[in-house]
């Protein structure tokens, strides 16, 4: 399926260089704004308390949020989990306050003028009723070591995809693509940094998804321009590399636009709990577009790619293959 059709391939490397200025600019804003501001990390990285409450009717969130605001106990976390009457809020670690006061005072703020009974984990009657299931603490160390793991994923997803493409077409293909995608990442974190958005587990577990998604572009192209090697053998490394971009431009809108679709509706009616992992995702697939075309494909030609890296036949005596390179 083509939704457009074009008689001439759109010269995308004659502007390559404005197209890389460009993305070295905004990648190192992205990188000022880490260095400078750094990432606002959740309480996933940072550390505080988990709490686990069962309502007897639908839990009211918004109520929840209200009430826990009052608190003062800077950025909470409010979500449902299993069930509408199941909710789980997580506190940040406050200087001077104790894991147990936390979770008296959280537990007082959610019943509100609801009697807590002698156990003082059950507050309020019928379907008035909360109960306290559980409540856990989370070290800053715990946060330090999800961190640490998340970025070591980080480094294998990429040490991967280079050893990938490395075998499947070529080193300057997998060179080309870690870039991209290296771009992708920093530009997501750059974003979260300069509006102070929350980096949590979810917007880790996102941005090790876009590297997988953002490197199926890059495999489609690269796909496409060894294609291209063996049938336009007369044609130079940027009409090839034009013509495998045109090319696939139907399938790209196909792709993303299907998979912006689903993202963006997480984004909108996913609630709190998937914001942030939307965020990532609609950041990371715009930019994965943008940097798998005008990124990935003038690195290749820049790094010195050809028919002969490509395309290389076999059981070929060398007086063949230097007659073919001629009629090439």
């Amino acid at each position: 399926m083509e939704f457009f059709r074009f008689k001439k391939d759109l010269p995308f490397m004659k502007y390559a260089l404005y197209f890389n200025a460009i993305s070295l600019i905004t990648f190192l804003i992205a990188v000022g704004a880490l260095g400078y501001k750094g990432l606002h990390y959740g309480i996933d990285f940072t550390g505080g308390t988990v709490a686990e409450l069962r309502y007897a009717k639908t839990a009211d969130l918004s109520q929840a949020r209200t009430a826990i605001e009052a608190l003062k106990t800077g950025e909470a976390v409010v979500q449902n989990f299993g069930t509408p009457q199941d909710v789980l809020v997580r506190l940040p670690i406050i200087q001077g306050v104790t894991n147990a006061q936390m979770s008296d005072n959280l537990f007082k703020a959610l019943c509100g003028t609801r009697v807590i009974a002698d156990s003082k984990n059950v507050c309020g009657e019928g379907v008035e009723k909360i109960e306290l299931k559980r409540v856990e603490f989370v070290g800053p160390q715990v946060g330090k070591e999800l961190f640490e793991s998340g970025a070591l994923a980080i480094l294998l997803v990429i040490v991967g995809i280079m050893a990938y493409l490395a075998m499947r077409f070529e080193w300057r293909f997998a060179v080309a693509a870690i870039v991209a995608n290296l771009h992708d990442i920093i530009i997501i974190l750059g974003l979260f940094a300069i509006f102070g958005w929350e980096f949590n587990l979810p917007v880790l577990a996102g941005i090790l998804a876009i590297l997988g998604y953002s490197v199926n572009e890059s495999v489609v192209i690269a796909d496409r321009v060894r294609e291209n090697f063996r049938k336009m053998r007369k044609a130079s490394v940027d009409h090839v590399i034009d013509n495998a971009i045109t090319s696939t431009i139907s399938r790209t809108i196909i792709t993303h636009g299907a998979t912006q679709i689903m993202v963006l509706a997480m984004l909108f009616y996913g609630g709190e709990t998937l914001h942030y992992f939307a965020l990532a995702l609609t950041i990371g697939i715009c930019f994965g577009i943008y940097s798998s075309v005008l990124v990935m494909a003038p690195l290749v030609r820049w790094l010195g790619t050809s028919r002969e890296n490509l395309v290389k036949p076999e059981g070929k005596p060398k007086d063949a293959l230097e007659a073919e390179k001629i009629l090439a």
